[in-house]
């Protein structure tokens, strides 16, 4: 009996420091996990920033992959034309691979996860194999060959445009999100728009309204301004869905996005009609239009029922 209190008195001791020892590893996984968080966050926002600052389109294919390279060993961009992936840039490869790369051509019927991700607009991972995408891109590649690899499409206007292609343990929603961001960005940095509603005639009460005027008759500079909104618009949700993708998913989930939302897009709301509805009678609610296809995936319904609709 004499010895038994010792003994409970160490097991009581070694509970506590086990107890104190456990508490302080939870603290410092929590502390670590928060921290890789916001490190992960920062650099995305960062890929964002440089992207939405790029001059042209050989400019943002270059920030793409060398965004996309921060997050795998090895990263490479391939320009959809007319059935074939055309190498533009690539990261993670000795310099007379990078050469061989520009210019590589690939016929999709001959690489199937190329062609897969291109007719279903989606991510694509496989094992990179010659079957799947080709020899050659595996001589060019060094250290892709067996490993796993992800094709994510870069989607502009409903058109596959580009291929991302990483290898390496890349995380799938990081890549697709940066090719989102950059596909927004692409969309504006191309001559081509969304046109204001067709000229038209109504008459109510025998009031003849308005005619709105064609895409033609509008003057350059307003011409101009559309073009700016949409990139605007494609730019402020791509930033909605990488700052605030748990608050997305939640409004998706109870289709409500704007009650998950209500502040962010307000404050889009008000710096979109202040910069280009009090500038452009030929305005459209392009940022509207962005939130219903992109955050809403289509259906107007989910934003839910306290959302005011378009600014006109």
């Amino acid at each position: 009996m004499a010895s038994s209190a010792p003994t409970s008195a160490l097991r009581r001791l070694l509970d506590e420091h086990v107890s104190s020892v456990s508490t302080e590893v939870e603290a410092l996984v929590a502390e670590a996990r928060e921290r890789t968080r916001r490190e992960l966050v920062e650099q995305l926002n960062g890929a964002a920033r440089r992207m939405r600052q790029a001059a042209d389109n050989e400019e943002l294919v270059a920030t793409l992959v060398d965004a996309a390279s921060g997050f795998a060993p090895g990263a490479a961009f391939f320009r959809v034309e007319d059935q074939t992936a055309r190498g533009e840039r690539i990261r993670g490869v000795p310099e007379e691979n990078a050469e061989r790369f520009v210019g590589l051509r690939l016929a999709l019927e001959g690489a199937p996860a190329f062609a897969g991700a291109v007719e279903t607009k989606d991510p694509v991972t496989a094992i990179a194999t010659a079957g799947e995408v080709s020899a050659e891109l595996l001589e060019i590649a060094v250290g892709s060959a067996n490993a796993r690899i992800v094709i994510v499409p870069v989607v502009v206007r409903e058109s596959v445009r580009g291929l991302l292609y990483c290898w390496g343990n890349a995380p799938i929603a990081a890549i697709e999100l940066l090719c989102e961001i950059g596909a927004a960005v692409w969309s504006g940095l191309e001559p081509i728009v969304v046109a204001p509603p067709p000229a038209q005639i109504v008459t109510i009460a025998g009031i003849e309204e308005k005619r709105r005027p064609t895409w033609e008759s509008l003057p350059a500079e307003e011409q101009q301004l559309h073009l700016r909104a949409q990139r605007t618009a494609r730019v402020e949700v791509a930033e909605l869905r990488l700052n605030d993708a748990a608050a997305v998913q939640a409004g998706r989930t109870r289709r409500d996005l704007y009650g998950a939302l209500r502040l962010k897009i307000d404050e889009a709301r008000a710096r979109f009609k202040d910069t280009y509805f009090v500038r452009c009678p030929s305005m459209v609610d392009y940022l509207h239009l962005e939130l219903v296809r992109t955050l809403a995936n289509g259906d107007a319904e989910s934003l839910g029922r306290e959302y005011p609709g378009p600014l006109v």
